[in-house]
């Protein structure tokens, strides 16, 4: 019978954990699109500092 019990509340657990998972997968898909977002951006800004600091760099070589 202890056997059983425990079958028992690991499927219940197991399902739990299911319905837990597919109620949150939406949610899950809307912050995975916005970290793609901030990504994105965050890519840009690093190439056009980049592109500045580059530019700096060649404008001090031409100067000298």
């Amino acid at each position: 019978m202890k056997a059983f019990l425990v079958g028992l509340l690991f499927l219940f657990s197991l399902i739990a954990a299911v319905v837990l998972g597919l109620m949150l997968f939406p949610f899950l898909l809307i912050v995975a699109f916005f970290l793609q977002i901030l990504l994105v951006i965050g890519g840009i800004v690093f190439v056009i500092w980049f592109l500045g600091k580059f530019i700096i760099f060649i404008w001090r070589s031409v100067r000298k």
